[in-house]
């Protein structure tokens, strides 16, 4: 029988051998929303903690506020959610491009702070002042900043799986040590501290030379113990130190406040008091107790069960975060590692200093502490740690 060449060349398209082109709408992968490509997860276990933060800070202020200030924490929380569904949704390539613009913005809000803008509290002046009461903490957004900017420089040698260059990680180390000095300066050591631990995360996981790690962890050491023996902190803070180092001092009644915070976690029991219920809460024993010692709300009114939700919650999106950043490209395991270790160190730090195991330093815990300039920043990070999951996986539907 003769061959037909028409219908050999059909029968090849059709098993492989030529691929023809997809029919317009025929195949349901070619349309896939991106949003399909993002890892939920995330999103959703950072809604849920920034639900109960909310609540917690409601339950924290309103016998004082009533609900204004868990309604500013919400809008914080809306527009951080929003800004995050917009980072998803950018180009890769235009969130490293526009990675310099970011740094710099946010280095002149750290710059705007030390001068007349500034607004202290607590001998840290660490805030700008904005219009309808609201305030801009520019050490929180430099967090984004400087994670998206190293990640961007550190990228292109580490796709090669090349060495970092000892130029390249020198930039790198100004790059994150400017911010850090500027925040010294302030002075906050515990904004300053992550910041450390994120640029070391993401410079180590760049491949950089480990002289340099090793150098900047002593160089961090001896900034500790500086800012312990030295004038380098605010009385304020270095009160802080001191109470935690002698529980039995007092001065300014630090010791008194951080003896209020494990006795309200400590009457909290196996299922706590229930929301709005805390004695130590509600009585207002507790200053700050919705910035600083938001847990000590959770481990009182929720007790040990809703607390330890809360730890597993925080433990479950840095654990996100750093799977994403081993599926992803160079540019995208940085980033999210850096996000990672970010979350990671401050939520360890805010409740370690709860619990009192560590000095109270003034960091907030991620999504649930009341500030509008932590909560947008935490929220960026998860939008881009989106961003990554998307193009990851958006990458690998492709390639099939």
């Amino acid at each position: 029988m003769p061959r037909d060449p028409v219908r050999d060349r059909a029968r090849l398209g059709s098993r492989g051998g030529q691929r023809r082109r997809p029919t317009p709408g025929a195949s349901p992968r070619a349309v896939a929303p991106r949003w399909l490509w993002i890892d939920l997860g995330l999103f959703i276990g950072a809604t849920g903690l920034t639900v109960v933060g909310i609540l917690l800070v409601w339950s924290a202020t309103r016998a004082e506020s009533g609900a204004a200030v868990a309604v500013k924490q919400a809008l914080a929380a809306a527009i951080g959610m929003v800004l995050a569904a917009v980072v998803t949704r950018v180009d890769v390539r235009l969130l490293r491009a526009a990675a310099p613009l970011v740094y710099v913005a946010a280095l002149a809000g750290l710059v705007a702070v030390l001068s007349p803008l500034g607004r202290q509290v607590n001998g840290s002046r660490s805030w700008i002042s904005l219009p309808g009461g609201f305030t801009l903490q520019p050490s929180e957004l430099m967090k984004v900043a400087l994670v998206v900017s190293l990640g961007m420089l550190l990228a292109e040698q580490a796709d090669r799986r090349q060495r970092q260059r000892h130029r390249d990680v020198a930039l790198a180390w100004v790059l994150a040590g400017l911010p850090v000095v500027l925040v010294l300066a302030q002075p906050d050591l515990g904004s300053a501290l992550v910041l450390v631990a994120m640029a070391v995360a993401v410079i180590g996981a760049a491949g950089a030379p480990r002289a340099w790690t090793v150098a900047v962890v002593l160089a961090g050491a001896a900034t500790v113990t500086a800012a312990f023996t030295t004038s380098l902190l605010s009385p304020y803070q270095r009160d802080r130190l001191r109470a935690f180092l002698d529980p039995s001092l007092d001065p300014q009644g630090i010791g008194y406040q951080t003896r209020q915070v494990r006795i309200a976690i400590s009457s909290g029991g196996l299922d706590g008091q229930g929301l709005f219920e805390g004695g130590q809460t509600q009585a207002g024993l507790i200053p700050y107790q919705e910035s600083d010692f938001v847990f000590s709300v959770a481990g009182e009114e929720l007790g040990f069960l809703g607390a330890a939700g809360i730890i597993v919650l925080l433990g479950f999106i840095v654990l996100r975060a750093l799977v994403v950043a081993r599926r992803a490209d160079a540019f995208g395991h940085l980033v999210s590692t850096g996000v990672g270790v970010w979350l990671g160190v401050q939520a360890v730090e805010n409740i370690g200093m709860n619990l009192g195991m560590l000095p109270v330093t003034g960091l907030p815990l991620p999504f649930l502490s009341y500030g509008g300039s932590s909560m947008i920043a935490v929220w960026l990070a998860v939008g881009i740690v989106g961003n990554v999951s998307a193009e990851t996986t958006g990458a690998q539907w492709r390639r099939r």
